[in-house]
């Protein structure tokens, strides 16, 4: 079965269970393995900031990076709510930074 392309349509604010935060590019699906992430203690909290975010350029070019570099888990996958592994992104320095940087910009967070 091939891997899914997930687009991301909205930005939340993760708290790490040390207190500090972060904003993430996500989508509803990623939102809920990060609540399931908060209810098991492996990050402290995550709230959603804003939806439906415009399809820019920039946010195309980090989303086919997340797409492209992590194994998206999904609700309906019954190994992935049952032992879910909360990956926090990176965001290397260069392209896929400057994507990131100018899609919180545009949605006034950050």
């Amino acid at each position: 079965m091939s891997k899914q392309y997930e687009q991301l349509d909205l930005i939340e604010e993760v708290t790490r269970n040390d207190g500090s935060k972060y904003f993430e590019i996500s989508n509803i699906d990623q939102n809920g393995i990060a609540e399931l992430a908060a209810d098991r203690g492996d990050i402290k909290s995550v709230k959603i900031l804003q939806v439906n975010i415009a399809r820019t350029k920039p946010l195309i070019t980090y989303e086919k990076y997340i797409n492209d570099n992590y194994n998206l888990q999904t609700l309906l996958n019954e190994d992935d709510w049952r032992n879910p592994k909360w990956v926090e992104w990176d965001k290397p320095k260069g392209k896929i930074l400057d994507a990131y940087n100018m899609v919180l910009k545009a949605n006034k967070i950050g």
